[in-house]
């Protein structure tokens, strides 16, 4: 495996199946509504340098993925909240790689982030476990990609992002500033 791709996917790409079952679901919710405090637990003792230690040369610090996550997560819970409430909507893209420079994304403090995401991923959780199969099929329309997804696939693609940035956190700990 090519080690840039490695390092960018540790837990490699999302893939949405092509049938999800119900337990398939019920596991991608319950890796949401676990991933704050897996978050938390990881981040606890970390300090200066640590939180600015990189994942990969030329990635993101470890404060920039946590405030990364926020930043996402919110996005993706107002997308569900209009994929549910309109029809088929187009959602609204940002820029992350500039949202990651901005001051909030590059303060050393991760506990303002730790706690929108432990009440977003509550709230989250609620939701997601309250819809019916109807409502799962729901969809939205994201113009980078050109096409529209289904809140069911969504929500596997949100517990593989979480996955997916716990993972670099590890490989950013395990290097230890290596890559700074």
């Amino acid at each position: 495996m090519n080690t840039d791709i490695s390092l960018s996917y540790p837990v490699g790409k999302f893939n949405a199946p092509a049938r999800i079952t119900p337990d398939q679901l019920e596991g991608w919710i319950n890796e949401i509504a676990s991933f704050p405090g897996e978050l938390a637990a990881l981040t606890k003792d970390l300090g200066h340098p640590q939180v600015n230690w990189r994942y990969r040369p030329g990635g993101w610090t470890i404060k920039q993925v946590v405030h990364h996550c926020a930043d996402s997560h919110m996005n993706s819970l107002m997308r569900f909240k209009l994929a549910l409430t309109e029809d088929t909507p187009a959602i609204r893209p940002y820029l992350e790689d500039r949202w990651a420079e901005l001051p909030d994304s590059l303060g050393d403090d991760l506990s303002h982030s730790l706690m929108i995401l432990s009440g977003l991923h509550a709230r989250w959780a609620l939701l997601l476990r309250s819809l019916t199969s109807d409502q799962l099929g729901r969809r939205f329309v994201h113009p980078e990609h050109n096409r529209e997804f289904t809140l069911r696939e969504t929500i596997g693609t949100y517990a593989w992002h979480g996955r997916h940035h716990l993972a670099h956190i590890k490989q950013a700990l395990k290097a230890a500033g290596a890559y700074n």
